[in-house]
């Protein structure tokens, strides 16, 4: 094919800056595509990065208030919104100069702005512009799922695509799910002043870990003022002036000043053209194999518009697979085994593998590995007892973990790096843990499980016939 680019990769998030950035810088003719005028994806302007400057900028006010747990004055705060979305802003163009367009160029890739569309197995429209292409990789993200509640449009609502440019504070703030999107700004939110009512249709906030995590942290935001309502269908909204109103299943009604939609996300697919390409998808997303390539194997996937996980962290393990099947030829397949996942509540939560209703639904069997972080004398310097951890441990071996705690996106990488080699749990209790931190949690762990055994009758005749019998 003539004037053809050896890679079209469409989507400038995480997943596609790293494979088009790494190709460009090895010589390949490469295309990057990005539907709007800006690199860098949902993580670095309406997600990650955005959500958690402002939740530090509320730690930092819930501090000030806080003040007499530390032994200070308490101060109240005077929250200038303007000032914090200003800060985040600030953040978000620091970083961006990373994901400048000229970086790229510099690197030698064409960098084009617009909505890509197939046209053929090989080729794409960017506007007039006809780009034909050896390969392709799909990472065109995900966007808010918005449930279908009758009049939500008319009352008007927020997205992470939308909040963070809000320079009012709500006074009543009604947030609709409670995945980590929903709590985190819930607290945050309700640290900064608003009102905040939680919304979940299950039973439970927080449903995707286990019940004991969940509890802990309703806990939490309970005792923060959040007014939590599970269990509840949202029947219809509607708009009286500024005031908007949630009627709920029972007949409840939930008065707010702002509703923020945070029900989960959806692949981004629809204008592709997907189906004038042959590619395989679903309402959840592109198929792919192991390798990430789609039902064309020309073209691959990564990230949100594949899954299975919705995390930037996620995209660029993929884009590492995909690199190393289209410049080296490498075959590499995903192993979804050790896969960190944060929520940044204060404390946080943070998960690897698999937890215990997983576990319990493949039918596995688990020993558990249990303490509290109120024991930890870290936490006890910090006043910051609310939270434990949870190891589960098959023939020895950590499968998984759980853990709600202050850096608990910190902690949870030296599980993971033990699950990655597939360590004994033995290596936790021989690593020495620098004292006082709050890594010795996971030592402490470990020890409390095993501590019946190694107390028990026969190792205790053993040391006496050790004893007796050796000088």
């Amino acid at each position: 094919m003539k004037d053809t680019r050896d890679l079209v990769v469409i989507g400038g998030g995480p997943g596609g800056l790293v494979i088009a950035s790494v190709a460009a810088q090895l010589g390949l003719k490469v295309t990057l595509v990005e539907k709007l005028d800006r690199l860098g994806g949902d993580c670095l302007h309406t997600g990650c990065v955005p959500s958690k400057t402002l939740i530090r900028s509320a730690q930092v006010a819930h501090l000030m208030r806080n003040g007499p747990k530390y032994g200070l004055p308490a101060i109240e705060p005077e929250i200038d919104m303007q000032r914090i979305i200003d800060r985040v802003d600030g953040v978000i163009g620091h970083i961006q100069q990373h994901d400048d367009p000229e970086r790229f160029r510099g690197f030698g890739c064409e960098v084009l702005f617009g909505e890509a569309r197939f046209t053929g197995l090989h080729e794409i429209t960017v506007g007039d512009k006809l780009i034909k292409a050896r390969r392709l990789v799909i990472a065109t993200g995900s966007r808010p799922l918005i449930p279908p509640i009758p009049g939500i449009d008319a009352a008007g609502f927020d997205t992470n695509e939308t909040i963070f440019k809000r320079r009012e504070l709500p006074r009543r703030f009604a947030i609709i799910g409670s995945g980590p999107i929903g709590v985190e700004l819930a607290q945050a939110f309700a640290r900064l002043g608003s009102q905040v009512t939680l919304l979940e249709k299950s039973d439970r906030v927080y449903p995707v870990a286990d019940m004991d995590v969940s509890d802990c942290l309703a806990g939490i935001l309970q005792e923060e003022g959040i007014i939590l309502r599970t269990g509840v269908d949202i029947r219809s909204a509607r708009r009286d002036g500024d005031s908007r109103q949630l009627l709920l299943s029972g007949g409840a009604t939930v008065e707010c000043d702002r509703i923020l939609v945070a029900a989960g996300r959806r692949p981004e697919i629809s204008g592709l053209g997907l189906d004038v390409a042959g590619v395989d998808h679903t309402l959840t997303g592109i198929t792919v194999d192991q390798r990430l390539r789609t039902s064309q194997r020309h073209i691959f996937a990564v990230g949100d518009v594949c899954g299975p996980w919705q995390f930037t962290h996620m995209a660029e393990y993929q884009a590492g697979i995909v690199l190393a099947g289209l410049l080296f030829r490498i075959p590499r397949k995903v192993n979804y085994r050790v896969v960190p996942r944060v929520t940044y509540t204060d404390p946080e939560i943070a998960e690897v593998g698999l937890n215990e209703t997983a576990a319990r639904e493949q039918g596995l069997g688990y020993d558990v590995a249990r303490f509290p972080l109120r024991d930890i004398d870290r936490a006890v310097t910090d006043s910051a007892g609310a939270g434990f951890i949870k190891i589960l441990l098959v023939k020895g071996r950590i499968a998984g973990a759980s853990l709600i705690g202050p850096h608990a996106g910190e902690l949870i990488h030296e599980l993971a790096l033990a699950m990655q080699v597939k360590a004994k749990a033995r290596a936790i209790t021989d690593l020495v843990h620098a004292y006082p931190t709050y890594a010795q949690i996971h030592r402490r762990a470990v020890n409390a499980r095993y501590s019946n055994l190694f107390y028990s009758g026969k190792v205790r005749l053993l040391v006496r016939l050790i004893n007796k019998l050796i000088p």
